[in-house]
């Protein structure tokens, strides 16, 4: 019980230690504002504004989640296609590992002269940058299905979809939900790249307007404010997972 609550502070503990030692480190040396500025500054910044700023991060939150969705959704079924088809794995693969060699950062002017600026390039960079840690996971979850299981269905009639459905896509779900903390992260990244590049809202355009200004506490309480939406995303997916794919055991668990 100890240990369990133990663990449970731990993070929490080290994060008041990490700002505790910040903000008396910057006062001790008298860092300036510009350079870094103490965590009471950031964090009274964010209370201040917290109207304006919270407009930007729903902003940012919901084409986050939108461009999340309808990549990890694509990369699912691409992944599915892959690990069920070594076809299909030799056609597309190569050309999606070229594509994703592509700096995301590289593709923002392109979709900023295909669709305008604005939401539009921020939530394709975030559905871009999401498909292929899904698709990779999938396809490995799908691909390394126990023959044994296969051979089952497969001498009880089941067809190659019966195998896909009821073997090798629940087999599977530890590989993606695994892909979905890494998405989930790259997603807000995409987002706030193509946001500081092509947008007129968002935690990103803010960030760059702060930095314009030599508003460095605003922009080190946006940065904050992504860590933030970052971590509580992370904790969902991984809460979710933990009640989904709760059989797949591990020996050593790092989401909770």
């Amino acid at each position: 019980m100890m240990a369990d609550r133990t663990r449970m502070l731990a993070p929490y503990i080290f994060a008041i230690a990490l700002f505790l030692i910040w903000e008396i480190g910057t006062r001790v040396f008298d860092v300036s504002v510009y350079v870094l500025p103490r965590p009471s500054q950031f964090f009274g910044t964010l209370y201040e504004f917290w109207d304006g700023i919270s407009f930007h991060a729903t902003q940012t939150l919901l084409t986050t989640l939108v461009g999340f969705a309808i990549g990890v959704s694509a990369g699912a079924v691409l992944g599915a296609a892959c690990g069920a088809s070594r076809t299909v794995y030799a056609t597309i693969y190569p050309a999606l590992i070229g594509f994703y060699s592509i700096p995301k950062v590289a593709l923002v002017p392109i979709f900023v002269i295909w669709f305008g600026s604005g939401t539009a390039p921020a939530l394709l960079t975030s559905t871009v940058i999401c498909i292929f840690p899904v698709l990779v996971n999938v396809a490995t979850g799908v691909a390394t299905t126990e023959r044994d299981m296969e051979d089952v269905l497969r001498s009880l009639g089941g067809s190659r979809f019966d195998i896909l459905r009821h073997v090798s896509l629940p087999r599977s779900l530890p590989y993606f939900f695994a892909s979905l903390k890494v998405a989930i992260s790259l997603a807000f990244v995409g987002t706030v790249i193509s946001e500081t590049v092509a947008a007129n809202r968002g935690i990103g355009t803010m960030m760059v307007s702060a930095s314009a200004d030599f508003d460095v506490p605003l922009v080190f309480a946006g940065l904050v404010l992504l860590a933030a939406m970052g971590i509580c995303m992370y904790a969902a997916f991984a809460l979710v997972e933990r009640r989904m794919v709760g059989w797949a055991k591990r020996d050593v668990d790092f989401t909770h």
